[in-house]
């Protein structure tokens, strides 16, 4: 009877077994008898698995263009179709074995595709960008000689390659940034990321020429009259006049004087009647030159200045000290070359010719603050190589004249001018200001000079007898071989 039961329990366990295999299910054990005690039973490990984008055996990396489509053929029936970013990519399934992405917007997103039973069929990890062909031939239809790529990042466009000039960098990175901006708006600058480099590095040396000329003419013309009478009963009386210059603010020197009667040693009249006749004349001229020369390469900035620095108080500090502030002066340029198609340079300039001047200068107790005679210019031009223009140029004239005398006798014809004097000045400036850039190359130092080149302090001999700073030096020409004469930058 027992071998009968165990017979029984095994050919059902068997049917059983056969029964969930054509099922396809899993198994269990079968259950122990209802007084034993349960053990726990641990998962494997091997049966948790995480499948991110991008890491599984299906997976795919794509990249598209925004506002185009792409179609995805897939082996077996899709039933699930997810997308991470409906934003970015927008899913239409025509078959389930045929999926139409579409482009909507840049960014990164990703899709997966599953079958009826839950098992992924295929993982796309997709990159929406912009269609940057179409830019790439423009750049090279309107920039000549150019190497341009182009990539993009999110909404921002990268420039990779080489070109001719300074001006087709520039020219490309201004297509490129209004293409990629929508109709209706401002172009910005930052959506563009120019790395565009010129293939010649052109190099601009900046020629500067600052001439000026001034003349002066001033003329003097007084009468001081001194008289003596008397008035009666002894009483004596006089008559004092004395005419000052009031426009230059006293006469040009103390000569020239024509005197009229006689004075004593003290300089007062001897005579009933006597008088002074004061006249000056003085010219003058003054000739300013400054020939700044100044080199950079295309695209960047340079400044140059040779001259100095003059302090100028500013305030106090909580001590009461005089706090100073350095003011530059003397001869300044300052110029941003741009070598353009053809030759040409575009030339952002900024020049200045500065000396101090005790003219209008600033008493502040026992400190004097010098003024600041400034000639200063600044402008873009564009010149070819070599070529040369007049950046700036002023003819200005003065004129001033002062006549002061005694009140109604100065007016009378011609005995008037003995109560007055005339006091006359006029002054005639001239500067041009003139550009030469040139397109430069490196050099041998060989081939470069200095005006120390050469130098040859003289001897005591040559100092003494014949008044040399220094000796004679250089090269000289070689006539039939032979050298004749003394040359050199400076000869004494």
């Amino acid at each position: 009877m027992t071998m009968l039961r165990l017979f029984t329990a095994s050919v059902a366990s068997l049917v059983l077994a056969l029964a969930a295999q054509a099922d396809g299910m899993k198994v269990a054990a079968p259950a122990k008898p209802t007084g034993a005690p349960t053990k726990p039973v641990a998962v494997p490990e091997q049966h948790l698995k995480i499948d991110a984008g991008g890491s599984g055996t299906q997976s795919r990396r794509v990249t598209m263009s925004a506002g185009k489509g792409m179609i995805v053929e897939l082996p077996q029936d899709a039933r699930d179709v997810l997308v991470s970013n409906p934003d970015i990519v927008d899913a239409i399934v025509r078959t389930p074995r045929q999926i139409y992405l579409v482009g909507r917007k840049t960014g990164p997103t990703n899709a997966f595709f599953f079958a009826a039973n839950g098992k992924q069929i295929l993982n796309l990890e997709i990159r929406v960008e912009r269609d940057m062909t179409e830019l790439k031939n423009i750049i090279e239809r309107n920039v000549q000689g150019s190497t341009v790529d182009v990539e993009t990042i999110n909404d921002s466009v990268v420039l990779n390659g080489s070109v001719k000039s300074a001006s087709d960098a520039e020219a490309a990175r201004q297509i490129a940034m209004r293409y990629i901006t929508e109709a209706g708006k401002e172009p910005v600058d930052t959506s563009v990321v120019n790395r565009v480099g010129i293939r010649s590095g052109e190099q601009v040396m900046l020629s500067v020429r600052v001439a000026e000329m001034q003349r002066t003419l001033s003329k003097q013309i007084g009468t001081n009259v001194y008289g003596s009478f008397d008035l009666g009963n002894g009483a004596p009386g006089s008559i004092t006049n004395v005419n000052p210059f009031s426009l230059l603010g006293s006469a040009l020197a103390p000569g020239s004087n024509i005197v009229l009667g006689e004075f004593d040693a003290l300089g007062n009249a001897i005579s009933p009647a006597a008088a002074v006749i004061r006249a000056f004349e003085r010219s003058g001229m003054i000739k300013t030159l400054a020939e700044p020369n100044l080199t950079a390469i295309s695209g960047e900035s340079a400044k140059f200045l040779a001259g100095g620095e003059y302090p100028v108080p500013v305030g106090r500090d909580q001590d009461g000290n005089i706090t100073l502030e350095f003011k530059p002066y003397g001869v300044g340029l300052g110029f941003t070359p741009v070598v353009l198609s053809d030759g040409r340079i575009s030339l952002r300039i900024s020049t200045e010719v500065s000396e101090l001047s005790a003219e209008d200068a600033l008493i502040l107790g026992d400190v004097a603050i010098p003024a600041l005679r400034v000639r200063r210019a600044e402008t873009t031009v564009e010149l070819p190589s070599g070529g040369s223009m007049v950046m700036a140029g002023m003819l200005k004239q003065d004129m001033k004249q002062n006549i002061d005398g005694l009140p109604g006798l100065r007016n009378i014809p011609i005995l008037g001018a003995l109560f007055q004097s005339r006091d006359f000045q006029s002054g005639e400036t001239e500067l041009v200001v003139i550009v030469t850039p040139y397109l430069v190359k490196p050099a041998a130092r060989t081939a470069l000079s200095t005006p120390a080149d050469g130098f040859v302090p003289p001897t005591d001999a040559e100092t003494v007898f014949l008044s040399r700073l220094n000796a004679v030096y250089g090269k000289g020409e070689k006539v039939d071989g032979k050298l004749k004469g003394p040359a050199g930058f400076t000869i004494q």
